[in-house]
């Protein structure tokens, strides 16, 4: 505990670190904002549900506490990465702030309504806040998850940990009828291209993140 704090009094003493972490928190923001735009838009337009070769022919599972409480989950875990390896946030949050931006995009361009037969998630959820309902392309359930194995590649254990969150959510979303296949699919390709792209737009936070800051945290 006594290292962590020290940690912390360590990096928050630091003005490119603070100006690098509030300029995060301020792109996160602004992509969630976006996100609630977007998905209210793709909803309204949302036309006919589709055929698709899975979903055709697999029954439908109630689902909603994974994609529910484990969204909750993720969040708490991420929440403990940031409290326990504060010089993180910065690369982390700018990147699933580029994340929810490229999704964003993506869920404008073709408004395919929802399977009617998907479960039912209470509208008074927080995850309502994020999800929409004709927000389908891509899984954010999946690509996120996804998003945060590939950032901690070295981390054998958070790779892991949050790799198989991924695959979770993947096939949670599908039983549950709540996205299409080609929605859970894409998300691993687009989610690597737009890691590929954070990794040189954020280049110095992405030093930082797999280092920490000079002079403070060099043995990270």
């Amino acid at each position: 505990m006594e290292k962590i704090i020290n940690d912390h009094k360590a990096f928050w003493f630091r003005g490119e670190f603070l100006f690098s972490v509030v300029a995060g928190f301020l792109f996160f923001t602004a992509s969630l904002l976006i996100n609630y735009a977007a998905g209210s838009y793709a909803t309204r337009s949302a036309s006919n549900a589709v055929t698709d070769i899975i979903l055709d022919n697999i029954p439908v599972v109630d689902t909603g506490i994974i994609f529910v409480e484990g969204t909750m989950l993720f969040v708490l875990l991420v929440a403990g990465i940031f409290i326990k390896e504060p010089w993180r946030m910065p690369f982390i949050l700018k990147t699933a702030a580029l994340f929810v931006m490229v999704r964003s995009f993506f869920i404008i361009l073709t408004h395919i309504g929802p399977m009617p037969d998907q479960i039912s998630i209470g509208v008074d959820s927080l995850i309502r806040m994020i999800t929409f309902g004709g927000d389908l392309f891509f899984s954010g359930h999946t690509g996120m998850p996804f998003l945060f194995a590939l950032a901690f590649w070295e981390n054998k254990i958070l790779r892991a940990v949050f790799f198989a969150a991924s695959v979770i959510a993947g096939f949670s979303v599908l039983l549950g009828h709540l996205h299409y296949s080609i929605d859970v699919f894409a998300a691993y390709f687009i989610t690597y291209g737009i890691f590929a792209a954070a990794k040189k737009l954020f280049a110095s936070d992405y030093d930082v993140f797999l280092r920490g800051l000079p002079a403070i945290s060099g043995n990270k």
